[in-house]
């Protein structure tokens, strides 16, 4: 008999946060989170996007023993001022058995009619900057940090509890070799005259820090035309700029103004944590921030996190000068590979502006929908 129980406690949070810990601890490909982080990110008081949606925690049990989770979410934000009546889920991890993953979901169909949502679908986080789809390919390689992690036998769960495909991602990555200089070099310097731009470099976070909230109002403003866009608020920038502008490179993080000083493009490059993570296992002491510091120092390995164009430059090649300072950049450390973040199958415009680097795909993911 499957029980579920709603994690309300410290210790029930922790438990739903460290399930995943148990399920893949056999797997060489799956990458643990910050447990820290984790619980700071479900915890009402700390994490700004409880100001604009609801959160619920549930636990699977069989007996004593916790065979499932899941997190059930509105967003205000998205269901009152977009008329999307959708009940997100996320963080949905289960054993191999229907009946866990079935009343994990039927618990939040539930939420969601009580609420007159009108459909389900996931897995999702809060907002575009949490992760993203159950994975559908690409299982024999390591998981980047910034993407949930699968057992293949979950796909066949959505789709026996009446479930259909949504949106639809695809994972890429390319050898920085295969970017060739003279594909950008001339143009950059050509659309930089034309349209009077500046490429602005940093060596210190504190440069970057009076850019940062202007940086999330053009994330706002170029990813707006996408099906899954919810917006980022004030407090939510703050929150953010806190949680993850430390941990990049500020080397890595690229800006394009214009002739007065108005944020037109940017990008954000992380070093791949992945391996390092898997060595701290949940935990940032005594030895895992030193395993994270060292990647952030010496991988060799990136991933394209964000990149921005404000929609008045799209199709302007402002890209163009973004990939000049990245190549600068790349060439001094000597990097090898470099990852993208999911990125959505219909967003054609960024696909163009990938195609001449020759990415490989692999990995897919996608989202599962149902209506109520």
């Amino acid at each position: 008999m499957i029980t579920i129980k709603e994690a309300t406690s410290k210790k029930e949070l922790k438990a739903f946060v460290t399930f995943p810990f148990s399920l893949y601890k056999n797997s060489n490909n799956w990458v643990p989170p910050i447990i820290k982080q984790e619980l700071e990110t479900f915890n009402k008081d700390k994490n700004p996007i409880f100001k604009d949606a609801e959160a619920r925690f549930f636990l699977a049990y069989k007996g004593n023993t916790i065979v499932g989770r899941v997190a059930a979410i509105i967003n205000w934000l998205e269901v009152n001022k977009q008329s999307i009546k959708k009940m997100r889920f996320g963080w949905f991890d289960f054993i191999d058995d229907y009946e866990v993953s079935k009343a994990l979901l039927q618990t939040v169909e539930t939420i969601g009619k009580e609420h007159q949502l009108e459909y389900t679908e996931g897995p999702v986080g809060f907002s575009n900057l949490d992760k993203v789809g159950v994975m559908t390919e690409g299982f024999d390689s390591i998981a980047p940090m910034i993407t949930w992690y699968n057992h293949p036998y979950y796909v066949n769960h959505y789709k026996e509890h009446g479930y259909k495909i949504e949106k639809e991602y695809s994972e890429s990555k390319f050898p920085f070799k295969n970017v060739k200089p003279e594909a950008f070099k001339k143009a950059q310097e050509l659309i930089k005259r034309r349209y009077k731009l500046t490429a602005l470099k940093f060596t210190k976070t504190q440069e970057v820090m009076p850019y940062v909230d202007r940086m999330f109002d053009l994330f706002n403003e170029s990813y707006a035309s996408l099906s899954s866009f919810v917006e980022i608020t004030d407090i939510q920038k703050e929150y953010f700029k806190n949680k993850f502008i430390s941990f990049v490179n500020p080397e890595y993080i690229k800006f394009v103004v214009d002739e007065n000083d108005k944020l037109i493009g940017f990008a954000i490059v992380m070093p791949r944590f992945a391996e390092a993570l898997q060595k701290a296992n949940g935990k940032l002491f005594p030895f895992g921030f030193t395993h994270i510091l060292k990647a952030k120092k010496n991988s060799k390995d990136v991933i394209f996190y964000l990149i921005g164009i404000h929609p008045e430059y799209q199709n302007k090649g402002v890209h163009a000068v973004i990939f000049n300072e990245y190549y600068e950049t790349f060439t001094i450390k000597g990097i090898q590979t470099c990852y993208r973040t999911p990125e959505l199958e219909d967003n054609e415009a960024i696909h163009k502006i990938w195609k001449h680097f020759n990415p490989e795909v692999y990995k897919r993911r996608k989202t599962f929908k149902k209506l109520l």
